[in-house]
């Protein structure tokens, strides 16, 4: 009897380890699916290889210098844009939208903007469209987008946690729908 309760009580706890180790809490960015994109991100492509994050800075709002290699440990949701750039504008709302939904989940949006006039014009439309969850920042002369191959406004580049380029969306996309929340949570798959 004895013999069948320790059977039984080791099976439980390797179940148990099983269900532990497979859990989203335990979840790697070499497990996450980015193979099935919804609709709402329009012309999403999976990265052939996954690229590091560039050392090359951009600028904040107060002119200091980060890199999108810096926040390796967070998921990253990067839109290239300008003020200038019709489409860019149109999908402002739905990224600040998505950055206020997602900043829990360990992903952070940041809106690189190409603006030749800097923050200051940046700053300037975020006030006047009340956007209040996206950071100011700055790619001057567009080095960083140069350094991904961006060759066109807006396009969206995602960096799972260990800093890795995981996929991009070319155009705009419906960033706040249900759907793209998911898919970016599962193809991004940050730390808990």
């Amino acid at each position: 009897m004895s013999y069948l309760r320790s059977i039984v009580t080791g099976m439980a706890g390797g179940l148990i380890g099983v269900i532990v180790a497979i859990s989203p809490w335990h979840a790697s960015a070499t497990t996450a699916d980015c193979s099935r994109p919804p609709p709402t991100l329009g012309n999403f492509s999976a990265a052939a290889k996954p690229l590091p994050a560039p050392d090359q800075p951009f600028t904040d709002e107060t002119g200091k210098e980060r890199s999108l290699a810096a926040y390796r440990g967070a998921a990253l949701v990067v839109n290239f844009w300008a003020t200038w750039c019709g489409p860019c504008i149109k999908e402002m709302p739905a990224l600040d939208a998505l950055a206020k939904k997602v900043e829990k989940r360990g992903i952070i949006v940041l809106a690189l903007s190409s603006d030749r006039e800097g923050a200051p014009v940046v700053q300037q439309y975020f006030d006047k469209n009340g956007f209040t969850g996206l950071p100011v920042s700055i790619d001057a002369l567009s080095k960083v987008a140069r350094t991904l191959d961006i060759i066109g406004l807006p396009t969206t580049v995602f960096f799972d946690a260990q800093g890795r380029q995981v996929g991009r969306v070319v155009g705009a996309a419906e960033w706040d729908a249900p759907a793209t929340i998911e898919f970016l949570t599962a193809c991004l798959a940050p730390a808990a």
